[in-house]
């Protein structure tokens, strides 16, 4: 393995493999003047001051004081600028060839839409309701539940708001979509709803907007018309032992990979997230368009300075438009707000060779492929589009996976080179690691290592073809490490957004 990666002629840095120490020659004679971390940059020519240092072909930040050739390139000299972009429409279309056959096993439901898990839900409206929803769905124990093989588990899902608020604008509407999106998810075999009853987030006012019918596998309730928690407790029980049985009776069958919704997620990302895994999750998001799937890319933060590369890949001005006015809405979100957005990297993204949002945003985009850019939605939102789509979402990543599930992604691909826990239900999450050490360190987590794409000689395809087959396996129920860990039952977040009153 080479001692450092160029990614573009037209870059004057390199990234370094490993640790480089002082005399490291990096470029036509050119030799490293400080100790590189591996995953950090080092400029391959002087750099002025003022003048941009350019990674992926693109401006990354600009030079805070003269960088010589040989230098460690980093948060120290390199300062990130706001973006001032000129946008094409469709200027990068690539055709999608049309394949099709390949299949896995899902639960198809009465309305159509193709589940890759069978669990029963309990969603709350009101943080109000989350110690009633906890206790019911703790009853059921794998003891329990050991007559119904076929049901994947009792799922509560809680959050820390649907009170002190009001009631219209981004913030209830967004509430209201993420409750309406899990509650008619394809991942469930059931649903129970339960509220307090005098939040201001009514459950009887979701019924009415999203034409939601009471039957025997959709259940809804409040805590003091059922006259307390113990009665509440007690009654949720009963209703999920009578969902049990039919939940039951749910059994895969083979579906075509165009019912497949994918959420394209990324966290604790390193300098390798943009070489290595998010690419080849860019590969499998392709191969799945090319089935008539569909990818979900989310996080806007984390694609700014990179939207222009996205909107001339959209299928018309109106889907490019849509996605610089996410990037406007956010811009006036953050200086509203005190905020930059440059806020990211983390510190754990700036130690694993992140400089800048620019640079981040650059790999983060990788994870959409190259397959074109056919709808754009908002926060939890049904995503309807085929192919290859983009979702508002924060890049808080509980919270913009929450969005995507909502808005009907059956499977989650997460790609980490920090390293994650993370998990999500009812989806299960894949996470593919960037690079070998730590996949090593945290293979009990990592269920993908994209890592040997440096240094074992395998190629992007071959990579992002293993991603892609792993979906299948794991949409027809393989279980993820994430799964295998439990993990999910904590990483449902809402996204909250205007005034808490």
């Amino acid at each position: 393995m080479k001692d450092y990666i160029r990614l573009d002629a037209d870059d004057n840095v390199v990234t370094a493999t490993r640790a480089l120490e002082v005399g490291v020659e990096v470029a036509d004679g050119k030799r490293t003047t400080a100790l590189i971390p591996s995953g950090h940059k080092v400029a391959i020519r002087a750099i002025p001051k003022g003048d941009q240092i350019r990674k992926y072909a693109q401006m990354i930040g600009v030079a805070s004081d003269h960088i010589a050739p040989g230098e460690h390139v980093h948060v120290h000299n390199c300062d990130f600028v706001a973006t001032d972009q000129d946008y094409e429409f469709g200027t990068d279309m690539r055709e999608v060839v049309p394949a099709s056959g390949d299949t896995f096993l899902g639960y198809r439901r009465e309305n159509g839409a193709v589940g890759t898990r069978n669990y029963i839900a309990i969603v709350t409206s009101v943080n109000c309701s989350a110690t009633a929803a906890r206790r019911i769905a703790d009853y059921f124990t794998p003891e329990r539940l050991a007559d119904y093989p076929n049901v994947d588990g009792v799922c509560a899902f809680v959050h820390g708001t649907g009170c002190g608020m009001a009631d219209s604008g981004d913030g209830f509407e967004a509430l209201q979509r993420v409750m309406w999106g899990y509650a008619k998810h394809p991942n469930h075999a059931g649903v129970l709803m339960v509220g307090l009853g005098c939040e201001m987030n009514q459950i009887d006012w979701l019924l009415e907007a999203y034409g939601l019918k009471a039957s025997d596998t959709f259940q809804v309730m409040n805590i003091q018309g059922v006259a307390g928690l113990q009665r509440t407790i007690k009654m949720g029980i009963s209703k999920i032992e009578a969902m049990l049985p039919i939940a039951n009776e749910a059994v895969r069958e083979e579906c075509p990979v165009s019912e497949l919704k994918v959420a394209l997620q990324c966290g604790g990302s390193d300098a390798w997230s943009g070489v290595t895994a998010n690419p080849a999750l860019g590969y499998a998001c392709d191969l799945l368009a090319a089935q008539g799937g569909t990818g979900v890319l989310a996080e806007t933060p984390e694609i700014y300075g990179a939207e222009h590369l996205l909107t001339r890949r959209a299928v018309s001005r109106a889907v490019g438009e849509r996605l610089i006015g996410l990037i406007d809405w956010w811009k006036d979100y953050t200086e509203r707000n005190r905020g930059s957005m440059d806020n990211n990297p983390s510190p754990g993204n700036k130690k694993g060779g992140l400089t800048t949002i620019l640079e981040k945003s650059l790999g983060a985009a990788a994870k959409g492929g190259t397959s074109p850019l056919t709808g754009v939605y908002k926060y939890a939102e049904p995503v309807t589009a085929k192919g290859f789509t983009f979702m508002d979402s924060p890049g808080y990543d509980p919270a913009s996976v929450t969005g995507q599930i909502a808005g009907g992604c059956n499977v989650v691909v997460f790609t980490t080179g920090r390293g994650s826990a993370f998990g999500s239900k009812p989806a299960p999450t894949i996470k593919v690691a960037t690079n070998t050490e730590m996949y090593q360190r945290m293979t009990d987590d990592m269920d993908v290592n994209a890592g040997d794409m440096l240094s074992g000689g395998v190629t992007l395809e071959e990579k992002g073809r293993e991603i892609y087959e792993l979906i299948l396996k794991v949409a027809s129920g393989e279980v993820s490490k994430s799964e295998a860990q439990g993990l999910g039952d904590y990483e449902f977040v809402p996204w909250q957004i205007g005034a808490v009153m």
